[in-house]
């Protein structure tokens, strides 16, 4: 992720920081359940649930103890062994890598997904708006790039409206698909963990428990490409329409100084002599 685009609560959807206490709150919900199901003592689901609700994990000493055990999460059990004590030797029982690995992956989709769709459903509110301002408001249609008859700004909008309508329809559906959860131990048998376990901590974590896995969920790779092609594929064509709008040579409409950011700026000096009501104006006929 590019922290100069990223905005502060996605970019901490993926930090380590995060990483590492979704993976802790998948073990210590699934020790709960083990402690409930008689697997491992009570005392001992408490006391990990205790000592690792209140730690700081330590980035530098789990990318340390993965360098020598070449393994990213029994590093991080090593490092939650060190937090816990003794009776750390109860997490993880039965479990497999994937387990945590993939369900942290779907739970970190599916937040991504929440602050996507909310955005997108801020973006459509305003869309939406615009378009009823801007119904009657003339401006040139295209057809093949050339200039055919006029159109109306607020159809342009309303056509973006539908694409970010439909786009949030496919992330809902993505979001909804990704969000799953496996605790079935290696190859996905069940061998060495009940499937009980793996319903509680489904529930709570918010997921719905993966209908078959065979150690890992494959879906989670699937819909993350579903997530980006379905939400920055619209994003793109009403950011090249706005940028042929904008050009020297249409120069159809014209931002204003605050929307006008960086280099944009330099290349349309009119921009600071134009109105701050709204955003686009028609510098050509003076209207």
């Amino acid at each position: 992720m590019i922290s100069r685009y990223a905005r502060p609560q996605m970019a901490e959807i993926w930090t380590a920081e995060t990483r590492f206490r979704i993976w802790f709150e998948i073990e210590a919900h699934a020790a709960d359940a083990m402690a409930k199901l008689g697997t491992i003592p009570k005392s001992a689901a408490k006391n990990i649930r205790e000592k690792g609700s209140t730690a700081v994990f330590d980035i530098a000493r789990i990318d340390a103890i993965e360098r020598e055990v070449k393994h990213d999460v029994v590093a991080f059990l090593t490092h939650l062994a060190e937090i816990v004590g003794p009776e750390a030797r109860f997490v993880h029982a039965g479990m497999t890598s994937s387990d945590v690995l993939d369900t942290c992956f779907n739970v970190q989709l599916k937040r991504a997904a929440d602050i996507l769709i909310a955005d997108i459903d801020k973006l459509t509110a305003a869309l939406k708006r615009r378009a009823f301002e801007h119904k009657l408001t003339p401006t040139i249609g295209r057809s093949h790039g050339i200039h055919p008859e006029p159109t109306t700004f607020g159809l342009k909008l309303a056509y973006a409206y539908a694409e970010f309508a439909r786009a949030r329809a496919r992330l809902v559906a993505a979001r909804e698909e990704v969000s799953t959860c496996a605790i079935s131990g290696a190859v996905g048998t069940f061998a060495q963990v009940d499937p009980r376990v793996e319903a509680h901590v489904a529930q709570a974590m918010g997921l719905k428990v993966e209908p078959v896995s065979t150690q890992i969920i494959r879906a989670a790779l699937e819909v993350q490409n579903l997530v980006t092609s379905g939400s920055a594929g619209v994003v793109i064509d009403p950011e090249n329409r706005i940028y042929i709008w904008w050009s020297t040579r249409d120069s159809e409409y014209i931002p204003t100084a605050a929307r006008c950011p960086g280099r944009v700026r330099y290349r349309h000096p009119s921009c600071r002599a134009a109105g701050p009501k709204f955003p686009w104006k028609r510098p050509r006929d003076g209207s």
